[in-house]
């Protein structure tokens, strides 16, 4: 049996409106020997050491299929895409002529995108048995927002740039909260932040003045 959270949701749109989404509350992670423990469970007609076998076979054939630029879709599970990006100490490059470009030696693969199948996601809706789990409320930023760009401001001064997740520490705000904020302070014309690199690799960085 499963237990789901009503969770509180940020108020976007800034007319005071209480809205929530329903999320699962997760006990436990399993680890790969449990995982691969109840798999091979009596009377499964699979021994543990054919299961470590045949997953260890597979995360490496992952891993050599998305490195010479495949995507990988297993049946009933998902498809695995690797990402790209920047590595660590270099910045993102803009679309200025002017900059330097980055060669293969500024570029990692640093994640790996998976979409479900979605015979997975029926499968497992058809197995679960959900139950109330209680309310989750949110914790609103301490600081009000001109206390915010504030802080931001005062991190640029320190540092060449700064991400999401550098906003949501300093600020306390969640992630959509502090996404949808920047966004804001960027088409500020006033608010001293703008923004450089596209997508997954966008940060925020101070305006030049002039």
């Amino acid at each position: 049996m499963a237990r789901y959270i009503k969770q509180e949701m940020s108020d976007l749109n800034g007319k005071g409106e209480k809205r929530v989404f329903y999320r699962m509350k997760i006990e436990e992670n399993i680890d790969s020997n449990q995982f691969m423990d109840e798999i091979a469970t009596p009377g499964s007609g699979l021994s543990r050491a054919s299961v470590v076998s045949v997953m260890t076979a597979v995360a490496e054939q992952l891993a050599r299929c998305m490195a010479g630029g495949r995507s990988v879709t297993l049946e009933g599970i998902g498809t695995f895409k690797p990402k790209l990006g920047v590595v660590k100490n270099k910045e993102a490059e803009t679309l200025n002529e002017d900059e330097p470009k980055r060669n293969a030696q500024s570029l990692e693969v640093n994640g790996v995108d998976f979409r479900v199948d979605r015979k997975l996601v029926r499968n497992t809706n058809r197995r679960c048995r959900l139950e109330r789990g209680g309310t989750s409320r949110i914790q609103p930023s301490p600081y009000e927002e001109k206390e915010r760009l504030a802080q931001a401001l005062h991190y640029l001064d320190e540092h060449p740039f700064m991400r999401i997740s550098d906003y949501m520490r300093i600020t306390g705000l969640k992630r959509t909260s502090a996404t949808l904020e920047l966004q804001r302070f960027r088409h500020d014309p006033t608010s001293g932040i703008t923004f450089s690199g596209w997508g997954r690799q966008k940060v925020y960085i101070r305006k030049k003045e002039g």
